[in-house]
């Protein structure tokens, strides 16, 4: 690889039954999730929902609570 070529790292896409096992919810639980909005953010691939692992990732982080900022 030359100093001018990047690495082109793409995050596996993961299905919803993946996922599900991943966050340990049920399937119906994710698209509940997806119907309100309130789950990761996920793609439209041919009409099937599809998670990108980092972007997962970052939705969980964002849910995480800082206790010791909690009064």
């Amino acid at each position: 690889m030359s100093d001018k070529t990047e690495a082109l790292v793409v995050s596996p896409l993961l299905d919803s039954r993946e996922v599900a096992a991943y966050l340990k919810v049920s399937e119906s639980t994710l698209s509940r999730w997806r119907s309100a909005g309130t789950g990761p953010p996920f793609l439209r691939l041919g009409g099937i929902a599809r998670y990108r692992l980092d972007a997962m990732d970052r939705w969980l982080a964002e849910l995480e609570h800082d206790h010791a900022q909690e009064s």
